[in-house]
């Protein structure tokens, strides 16, 4: 009995320990999270307006002047950006990004990668190692795996440029990009998005024409764009990135969140099996006293 209640003292110190890290953990992923939501809220409206204007721009230019980002190919060879997080312990979040990688891997992508064209650029440690064991046959692109490390917009738009030269030099007919994408902490969407080329407004009729416009230009419509889809297209980017930041946190901090609670769970049955077993023990030495006095006063 004796060796049962040492055994029961020690698993309550470990799962007290275990929980005051979970807690810890917890704290710290709250106070990232308010960073990483306060960016991605604000950049979150700037970016799809910036979007939306893109979209509306290359839908209209005709001509010499349509932008090769807007430029239709068939697809022999293409990028998929997988964006996850460096570290685990943030729930299934890394796993769902996985999964619709990997379902437009099986899907949109197989011819591409049946032919030995598809290249997977990995954000994040977790996205790299999965791909790396499981996809030996696809090229996977180790140059921008730390990139959480620095997560500027100089150095994000980095990789945005590689791709975006790469799709200009037709390296890459498409480019999509997997990430997670952040609602409030306790739901994140993993979703996969079109980046290159840039979808068009649809062509459904009255409706698309009364959301498209007629911009102006200002000082001449090619100078302009030179310098203005690029400059989107960094956005768009950076946005991807900041969403999977943000989804990360609030993964983490809910994960954490219930791990404590099960903790604290797990100490109730561990302390109510300690006292019943401690009340065992008392009673049986209670008993055993008992019988030893009324053995002696029987024999006197």
């Amino acid at each position: 009995m004796a060796a049962n209640l040492k055994e029961v003292r020690e698993r309550i110190r470990s799962v007290v320990n275990t929980q005051q890290i979970t807690k810890a953990m917890k704290m710290v992923s709250a106070a990232k999270l308010r960073r990483a939501q306060q960016a991605i809220l604000q950049m979150r409206p700037y970016a799809e307006k910036q979007n939306h204007m893109l979209r509306n721009i290359l839908s209209n230019l005709e001509g010499e002047t349509s932008s090769v980002y807007g430029q239709v190919r068939p697809v022999e060879r293409a990028c998929l950006v997988v964006i996850t997080s460096n570290r685990g312990l943030c729930g299934a979040f890394n796993t769902n990004v996985q999964k619709v990688a990997v379902a437009a891997i099986q899907k949109k992508f197989a011819p591409v990668r049946a032919k030995g064209n598809l290249d997977i650029l990995c954000i994040g440690k977790r996205g790299y190692e999965f791909f790396r064991k499981r996809y030996p046959d696809c090229n996977i692109i180790t140059d921008y795996v730390h990139l959480f490390n620095d997560l500027s917009f100089d150095h994000v738009s980095q990789v945005a440029e590689r791709l975006m030269t790469a799709f200009e030099k037709k390296e890459y007919d498409h480019i999509d990009v997997a990430y997670g994408r952040f609602k409030n902490a306790g739901v994140q969407y993993a979703e996969t998005e079109q980046f290159l080329p840039v979808l068009p407004m649809s062509t459904d009729g009255a409706k698309t024409a009364s959301l498209r416009a007629n911009y102006l230009f200002e000082p001449d419509m090619a100078t302009l764009l030179e310098y203005l889809i690029p400059s989107i297209l960094k956005t768009q980017f950076f946005k991807f990135n900041l969403d999977t930041h943000a989804s990360e946190h609030g993964a983490r901090m809910t994960a954490m969140d219930k791990a404590t609670e099960n903790a604290s769970e797990i100490l109730r049955d561990l302390r109510i099996s300690y006292n019943k077993a401690r009340q065992e023990s008392i009673t049986k030495e209670i008993l055993e006293i008992v019988g030893g006095a009324a053995a002696l006063s029987s024999g006197d």
